[in-house]
């Protein structure tokens, strides 16, 4: 079993029952592997639950490099937007969630302060661009908690860009 297939076993049983839910034997039968096929990859709960963050992180990195745009800023705000629509937060709400540790969500510290200097001193307008770049962190929060809550995220991400 690939490693990539074990954290998509582990985001499922977090989305469908939760972190407490989220055990390794929980997994490795979601899975259809032994407890020791999970172990193989996966020593510990806790380096499940990286590894999910990580790949998450990568996910992003992915997305934003794959948008178009003339600045770090616009590509952050066109991956936001394109998370927004495709429904990906979910998967981060769950999680993050499930951590538990704070040391467990390091790597998304890292990859937050990364994000958030990532190319300021290029940007026309830094306190600008700072400025959507905290907007997109708020539609990140708002739609993984109420994806209905605007319906109009195309206008908000038009405002956002003119901002720029």
């Amino acid at each position: 079993m690939r490693r990539d297939e074990l954290l998509d076993a582990a985001e499922e049983l977090l989305c469908d029952q939760g972190s407490t839910a989220l055990t390794l034997a929980a997994v490795a039968d979601r899975a259809g592997v032994s407890k020791g096929g999970l172990l193989y990859h996966f020593n510990s709960k806790e380096a499940l639950i990286k590894a999910m963050v990580e790949r998450l992180i990568g996910e992003f990195d992915e997305l934003v490099a794959a948008q178009e745009g003339q600045t770090y800023t616009e590509r952050y705000l066109h991956a936001t937007m394109a998370a927004v629509r495709e429904g990906r937060l979910r998967r981060w709400a769950v999680v993050t969630s499930a951590s538990g540790n704070i040391f467990l969500l390091a790597p998304l510290r890292e990859a937050m302060a990364r994000w958030h200097r990532e190319g300021l001193a290029d940007e026309p307008d830094p306190v600008a661009s700072q400025v959507v770049r905290l907007a997109c962190e708020g539609m990140w929060d708002v739609a993984s908690h109420d994806p209905t809550l605007t319906s109009d995220y195309d206008a908000i991400g038009a405002r956002l860009l003119a901002l720029l």
